[in-house]
């Protein structure tokens, strides 16, 4: 087995696991089924393709925490091309500012042809929405590991900004959302196991989601701690 990790990062991202009408919501942090969605997309899968679809949908996936960002708000309006009638407004959320490492944990030659698939992709990768492109290249690495333990090893992905906020912090606990075994007890269920994409009949499945965390070296991890200082040592008995 081996696994590939993916590096999520934009001004904005939009990771929706239900719609409702004209209100848009995401979840707080990337599905399987939008992050298999960029993979087919990278590979240029047609969206009917449900049997090239299920082989990446039977990967293992888990994505950790790095930066949270903020919940954002938005309204939107058009109008239609050949009418001109007004649309009906509808109200999206996105979530500002955040980094996530996705990881998927599949056979070795699988992943090699998605982390080639990412870094020379069909069609262009996009965070939950089209009006999301990521800031920065999404393929990390390809790792002959463990799912969990390529979480373990992946470097803090944080904006510098973000990791200045922990500014002398040697560790940071990150969340982790994985994939459960099929015979591990899990946490929750989540209705982003995607079985079709195909645009008349959209399905997905519940799959279980155990949540952990794992304890990530800071850019201060390496850095020895300078001399210390006791104002008082010359007052000690030793000294007198």
């Amino acid at each position: 087995m081996s696994v590939l990790t993916l590096k999520l990062a934009g001004p904005l991202q939009a990771w929706g696991a239900s719609a409702r009408f004209a209100r848009r919501t995401t979840e707080s942090a990337p599905t399987k089924s939008g992050v298999i969605g960029m993979l087919a997309a990278a590979k240029g899968i047609a969206r009917g393709d449900d049997q090239a679809l299920a082989a990446l949908s039977s990967l293992r996936f888990a994505v950790r925490v790095d930066q949270p960002g903020t919940r954002l708000r938005d309204f939107h309006t058009a109008h239609h091309p050949v009418t001109g009638k007004s649309m009906p407004l509808s109200e999206r959320f996105y979530l500002a500012d955040a980094v996530f490492v996705a990881a998927v944990e599949g056979d070795h030659t699988l992943i090699t042809e998605l982390h080639d698939a990412v870094r020379h992709p069909v069609y262009p990768p996009y965070l939950g929405r089209r009006s999301c492109p990521p800031a920065h290249p999404v393929a990390l690495a390809v790792r002959t590991t463990a799912l969990e333990q390529a979480l373990a090893e992946e470097a803090w992905q944080a904006a510098r900004w973000y990791q200045k906020l922990h500014h002398g912090k040697p560790i940071v606990s990150l969340t982790v959302l994985r994939e459960a075994r099929t015979d591990e007890p899990h946490s929750d269920l989540q209705r982003d196991q995607p079985v079709s994409f195909a645009p008349e009949h959209r399905r997905h499945d519940l799959r279980g989601v155990v949540t952990t965390a794992v304890d990530i070296p800071t850019p201060w991890a390496a850095k020895r701690p300078g001399p210390t200082h006791d104002p008082f040592a010359a007052l000690t008995e030793d000294s007198a």
